[in-house]
């Protein structure tokens, strides 16, 4: 008989745990554990279904609230860390209660890790926000590995609190005791990932304007790889279960080819079908340039590479959105 690989995933409704924990319920074996406030996640009809597989089991609480983890296993064998307030209007808002509470969660998650009887990962999610003050004040060699040393952006620009929050955090594992894996996503995108990124912003924006007509394209020329959902949780749970990849740090996503914003919006028109008129606005505060990990670490320790390109995952998650939100009722979280 083959033993049961129990599986917690905080901020488990969100888009990244939706689609992990989607994943891990079609393999044989496992038993989830979603753990999500709702504050972000939305309990829309994806989730509903998963809910109703018999693997996967919701637990409604806030990682911030007093005694939340009496209500928590401690049988658990891999414990995703994904909740976090992330979201740029969230960090320009409340600079201080992400860096604040970013960590306080983690630092709750560790404490449980440490009361589990078998633990074998515990997986944290960081950002590759963690590479932008290197970037800023050094000539960052793009694409960017792993072993890239970490400068940090000015102290009093609210944006530092979130890569801050992801840097304290990759320091608090490494010193924690336990087994670890941190993951650096850059720019994942699909389905259920909320209308405040890029891609699905751009085709919602798409969709719902009408011939003949002008799509808005801020920071047009700044240029980023994309990597669909579905491959960054392969890569994501390779990483997490492979023994070798304990105490390691690992970015997930693509490494090319890197595509301009404006790049981006062509393809998002050519797949709503509307020839609108493109016109460059202004670019994000405090927002990168040029982004691209180094996939080569990833790429060798998994034998997995990406396998939707931009067109196929940009149709797939224009598919989903103009079914269940464009053109439905469901709302989409933020």
């Amino acid at each position: 008989m083959t033993a049961i690989k129990k599986i917690l995933i905080t901020g488990g409704a969100g888009f990244i745990g939706y689609h992990l924990s989607s994943l891990l319920s079609a393999q044989e074996g496992y038993q989830i554990d979603l753990l999500d406030n709702f504050q972000r996640g939305m309990m829309d009809s994806e989730l509903k279904h998963l809910l109703a597989n018999g693997k996967v089991r919701l637990i409604e609480r806030n990682l911030l609230s007093k005694g939340w983890q009496k209500v928590i296993d401690r049988d658990y064998q891999y414990i995703y860390h994904l909740a976090a307030i992330i979201g740029v209007i969230h960090v320009q808002k409340r600079p201080l209660e992400v860096l604040q509470n970013n960590t306080l969660m983690l630092i709750g998650i560790i404490d449980l890790c440490r009361e589990q009887k078998d633990l074998k990962r515990l997986i944290f999610a960081s950002t590759s926000e963690v590479y932008a003050g290197t970037l800023k004040h050094f000539n960052m060699e793009i694409p960017t590995p792993e072993t890239t040393p970490l400068a940090l952006t000015g102290l009093d620009l609210p944006r530092t609190s979130y890569m801050l929050s992801k840097i304290y955090g990759e320091a608090l594992c490494h010193h924690s005791g336990l087994p670890f894996t941190i993951v650096r996503p850059h720019n994942l995108y699909g389905p259920r990932m909320g209308l405040s990124h890029v891609i699905p912003e751009l085709l919602q924006r798409a969709h719902a304007t009408p011939l003949p007509g002008v799509l808005d394209v801020f920071s047009a020329d700044h240029k980023r790889t994309f990597c669909y959902i579905r491959d960054a949780v392969r890569m994501m749970r390779a990483v997490g279960e492979m023994q070798e990849c304990i105490g390691q740090t690992f970015n997930i996503g693509n490494q090319s080819p890197e595509y301009t914003i404006k790049d981006v919006a062509k393809i998002v028109l050519r797949t709503v079908g509307k020839d609108l008129k493109i016109k460059p606005g202004e670019s994000a505060a405090g927002s990168p340039v040029r982004r691209a990990p180094d996939m080569s670490k990833t790429f060798r320790m998994t034998g997995y590479v990406p396998e939707v390109d931009l067109e196929k995952g940009i149709a797939l998650t224009y598919s989903w959105y103009s079914e269940k939100i464009f053109d439905g009722k469901q709302e989409s979280a933020r």
